[in-house]
């Protein structure tokens, strides 16, 4: 039955589901601002949000007024600078209630252990626990780098459509690391492909020489999650080769289905 008033301009509660629909249309808001890359009109705002404009007017006018969205000169809304503090600490919190399966993982492995998030079309490293071997990965927690190179990067591609993936990439090749790096995006979408139906991805010293990184999607995750192993190329190629239920694949399904089952909303 279509609706006869906002009720976003009365009381500002979702009877059916027993919360504050302004506050949960403001989150809505500010999610698909993100969506279009952090700017956006209100028109386009409207449009894919599916809010009508009175209502889109008040929430983005509170919200400017709070700091989480700013327009700029071109009267475009952009993302707000104090959403960064709210993200770092998300960030961190994500990174400590995965610790325990990270660590179940290196000890499952020997080999170090990573989550990482996509941010603005960048993978942002959220945890880690290091493998104890002498020669071992290190991967500063909070580092940005691209996705097309590295193990938990092809993962988080591989969980979006391909417009998507298409919008982060560009048209342009991309930047090469190594002589292993893939850079032609068609390329790149063809493997995240074939990555989706084998359930896991590699990085097969794509970023550095020597390094190799298997990785796979944390399912449930609010936001596209990733957890990789990573260390020298010839051992975690050892570990692929084992076989079983306590071989490395499996080992990583099940470590990852059991975080995104704490982190799932």
């Amino acid at each position: 039955m279509a609706r006869t008033s906002d009720p976003a301009s009365t009381t500002g509660t979702d009877r059916a589901s027993g919360g504050v629909q302004s506050v949960e249309r403001a989150f809505h808001l500010l999610e698909a601002l993100a969506d279009s890359g952090g700017v956006a009109t209100l028109s386009e705002l409207s449009t894919s949000s599916g809010l009508p404009m009175p209502t889109i007017h008040r929430l983005v006018r509170t919200l400017v007024q709070q700091g989480y969205v700013r327009q700029d000169t071109a009267r475009r809304y952009t993302l707000g600078p104090r959403l960064i503090r709210l993200g770092e600490t998300a960030g961190r919190l994500l990174g400590s209630w995965a610790r325990p399966y990270l660590a179940e993982l290196m000890e499952a492995t020997g080999e170090t252990a990573n989550l990482a998030v996509l941010e603005g079309g960048e993978v942002v490293y959220v945890g880690q626990v290091q493998s104890r071997r002498s020669m071992r990965m290190f991967t500063e927690v909070g580092r940005r780098v691209q996705p097309h190179c590295t193990g938990v990067g092809k993962a988080l591609l591989a969980q979006l459509p391909e417009d998507e993936v298409r919008a982060v990439l560009g048209p342009n090749p991309l930047p090469a690391h190594t002589e292993f790096t893939v850079t032609d995006p068609q390329e790149l979408i063809r493997q995240l492909a074939e990555a989706r139906e084998r359930g896991y991805v590699v990085d097969d010293q794509e970023q550095e020489i020597g390094v190799r990184c298997i990785a796979l999607a944390v399912p449930g995750a609010p936001t596209p999650t990733a957890l990789s192993v990573s260390g020298p190329e010839a051992r975690i190629r050892a570990l692929e080769e084992q076989t079983g239920a306590s071989s490395l694949v499996p080992v990583m399904h099940r470590i990852a289905t059991r975080l995104g089952q704490v982190l799932a909303p």
